[in-house]
């Protein structure tokens, strides 16, 4: 009874694990990000449908990530005086500031150099939406058959959403760059879901063997 207590727990164990690992793939896209304050905030919007207002600074992360909790953001200060300081506000037309992080060696895809961080302030109509402020500014943009942004200027030349392998060395040196080059987000350590099932387990476990020695003893 106490092996078959313990056979069970340990079988839980690897399922937890296993079903921990299987969320770990992740998939290589350009996110859409808005600048609220000092922190960047997922956008709710995609850029085709978003109309940013004068002086609202967006950004663009392209990086291998899970799943919207888990994407990357922009990295470095950005806010509006910064970048569109120089540009003086005209009737008729509104200016937004646009943040463009390419990403790391990680995140790009194979044979690709990822370019290097940079902004840029475009003005556009005052109806006009993030798309048409992106493509004032960082052209030639490509889209999919689905719409889904896949290159900001020209990069990546290829692909778009596509799935990376998962647990491969590709997705282990991306979340190790993440981790150090993404001080606004805490990724250290195992999901608090795993560690809760763990214990579970151990628990589980543990009383399984003290009601088997019980019976024996009585």
């Amino acid at each position: 009874m106490i092996r078959r207590a313990a056979l069970l727990a340990l079988t839980a164990l690897v399922l937890l694990a296993g079903a921990g690992q299987a969320q770990a793939a992740g998939y290589r896209y350009w996110s859409f990000w808005e600048r609220e304050g000092d922190r960047w905030t997922y956008a709710t919007q995609g850029p085709s449908t978003a109309r940013p207002d004068d002086g609202d600074v967006q950004g663009f992360r392209f990086a291998v990530s899970e799943d919207s909790g888990d994407a990357a953001r922009p990295r470095g200060a950005a806010d509006f005086a910064s970048v569109c300081g120089g540009t003086p506000a005209h009737e008729g037309s509104k200016r937004v500031a646009l943040v463009l992080d390419f990403g790391t060696a990680a995140d790009a895809p194979s044979g690709e150099t990822p370019p290097g961080r940079r902004t840029a302030c475009a003005r556009v109509s005052p109806g006009a939406t993030t798309a048409d402020a992106l493509a004032a500014v960082a052209g030639p943009l490509r889209y999919d058959a689905n719409a889904l942004l896949c290159a900001i200027a020209g990069y990546p030349r290829k692909g778009c959403g596509e799935q990376v392998a998962e647990g491969g060395k590709e997705q282990k040196q991306q979340k190790e760059q993440k981790e150090q080059g993404d001080p606004e987000k805490d990724e250290s350590g195992p999901s608090a879901g795993l560690l809760a099932g763990v214990g579970l387990v151990v628990v589980l476990g543990g009383a399984a063997v003290w009601q088997a020695r019980r019976r024996r003893k009585a």
